[in-house]
C-alpha cells in the first residue's frame, strides 16, 4: 500500500513561481548571517498570504532558515 500526500504531486507552475518568491526573500533575509523576530514574521506572512502552507514551503524553512541556525551559520536575534 501507498501513502501518499500532498508533496506527491508536482507543485504547478504559479507554485513553482511562488517558491522561487519565497526562496528570494528567505536568501535576501539571511544574508546578513542574523534572522529577527520581525524578519521571521514577515517570511510567515508571506507564506500565509495565500491562507495555506505547503510542504515545499516548510521545506524551504527548514532548509535556508532551521538547518543553518543547527549548524551556527544563522543566528536569532530576538530584540
Amino acid at each position: 500500500m501507498k501513502i501518499s500526500g500532498p508533496q506527491d504531486r508536482e507543485p504547478t507552475a504559479q507554485e513553482l513561481q511562488e517558491l522561487e518568491k519565497l526562496k528570494a526573500i528567505i536568501e535576501r533575509t539571511i544574508a546578513d548571517g542574523k534572522l529577527t523576530k520581525a524578519e521571521f514574521t514577515r517570511i510567515k506572512n508571506v507564506i500565509r498570504a495565500d491562507n495555506k502552507v505547503t510542504f515545499e514551503e516548510m521545506r524551504l524553512v527548514t532548509t535556508l532558515i532551521y538547518e543553518k541556525i543547527e549548524i551556527g551559520e544563522l543566528v536569532w536575534v530576538w530584540d
